[in-house]
């Protein structure tokens, strides 16, 4: 299965692995292990193995660009990660509202 990743957006269905969230990442399968331990990224167990929806393969590739960028460590990639979320949420609304400039 292929998956096309945009920077703010994955297209196409299905869950992801700790190894597809890697490779999509371009770290270690034990970069991943360590940020879920951390409480970093969130996990779908699914049958004993992890899983991750679309927006933690986003998150975490964010994240990843983070800590590479800026020597982040990763409660503080994690922690503009939300504030990046956040604001992009609240742009959203306040488009579905119709107000200019957002």
């Amino acid at each position: 299965m292929r998956y096309e990743i945009h920077d703010c957006e994955v297209l196409g269905e299905g869950a992801f692995t700790a190894e597809d969230i890697a490779r999509a990442c371009g770290v270690a399968t034990t970069w991943v292990q360590e940020r879920v331990e951390a409480g970093v990224l969130q996990v779908e167990p699914a049958g004993g193995e992890w899983r991750f929806d679309s927006a933690t393969l986003v998150r975490a590739r964010r994240i990843a660009r983070l800590e590479a960028s800026f020597d982040a460590d990763p409660q503080l990639a994690a922690l503009t990660a939300d504030l990046i979320e956040q604001v992009a949420a609240l742009r959203r609304r306040l488009r579905l509202l119709g107000v200019a400039d957002a």
